[in-house]
């Protein structure tokens, strides 16, 4: 009898044992199963992947780069080709599109263009200049007008001068744009700028914007040419300049240049964009556009 009682015991034992090591091989094939439909919905998911070269977002120049056009604004210094605190002075051949002034300074400041006053004494006129010639001196309310003009331009240039965002593109090729293509963006030097007869590129759409932060003084070379590729056009084009900006014989420029001293043009050299000064603009021959 005891033999009858042991023996279902040990049956009982091994039958237990067996339901254990199916329990435990039905049990891992989930888990595994598990884990490896966990790793297939992680890999097609949009969250983190495995391979993160194959599933971030790519960043492109536009993006990262771009400038916010409301904080470029030149409000009424846009409407002058030509806008100068001190004078405005040229010799040769010059032919000037678009509207001239200077405030405070008065009309006299304006030589070698041959000015005629209107008949209601709040601009003048000469055959070199297609627009209007305005001054401070000039009948109300002109003289108004200039200053808030002159204002304007001077908050632009602040304002440009002092951008932040995107963070800006430091000391890029040391200052030295000869031969380079340029993205649109935010460019900062601590020194001086050069663009020697190599010329440089700007290159991006119609609606980019460049807005370059020159510390010192800009100099484009004798026969040097901003080129434009990709549909970019010379309003969007801002070279804030603390120095002097010298544009050298037959230069071909594109870009509002707004200046904290001197915009000097030698012989030839063509402008498509606008001139702002602080100070003086003095032209040779030259021929403005914007």
């Amino acid at each position: 009898m005891s033999k009858a009682i042991r023996l279902p015991k040990r049956l009982s034992f091994r039958q237990n044992q067996g339901y254990s090591k199916l329990f435990i091989a039905v049990w891992s094939l989930v888990l595994l199963f598990g884990a490896v439909a966990s790793g297939c919905q992680k890999d097609g998911s949009t969250g983190t992947s495995s391979n993160p070269a194959l599933s971030s977002t790519p960043v492109t120049a536009a993006n990262s780069l771009a400038v916010n056009r409301a904080l470029v604004n030149l409000k009424t210094a846009a409407d002058f080709t030509i806008l100068s605190e001190t004078g405005i002075s040229t010799t040769g051949v010059t032919s000037i599109t678009g509207n001239i002034g200077v405030s405070p300074i008065a009309g006299t400041a304006i030589t070698g263009f041959g000015l005629i006053m209107n008949t209601d004494n709040q601009s003048s006129h000469t055959p070199i200049v297609t627009g209007l010639v305005y001054a401070a001196n000039y009948t109300p309310p002109t003289p108004s007008k200039m200053t808030t003009a002159i204002s304007d331009m001077k908050t632009a240039f602040t304002s440009a001068n002092g951008l932040t965002s995107p963070a800006p593109i430091v000391q890029k090729f040391a200052g030295n744009l000869s031969g380079q293509t340029l993205r649109p963006g935010l460019y900062k030097w601590s020194t001086s700028v050069l663009v020697t007869s190599v010329g440089t590129t700007l290159n991006g759409g119609p609606n980019d914007i460049w807005v370059f932060q020159i510390a010192q003084n800009l100099t484009i070379g004798n026969g040097a040419i901003i080129h434009l590729t990709g549909g970019a056009q010379a309003k969007n084009i801002y070279w804030v300049v603390s120095g002097k900006a010298t544009l050298g014989t037959t230069a071909n420029f594109s870009g509002v240049i707004l200046s904290k001293t001197l915009i000097s043009l030698n012989t030839g050299a063509k402008v498509n964009g606008r001139l702002l000064a602080q100070t003086a603009v003095t032209l040779i021959a030259s021929t403005v556009k914007p």
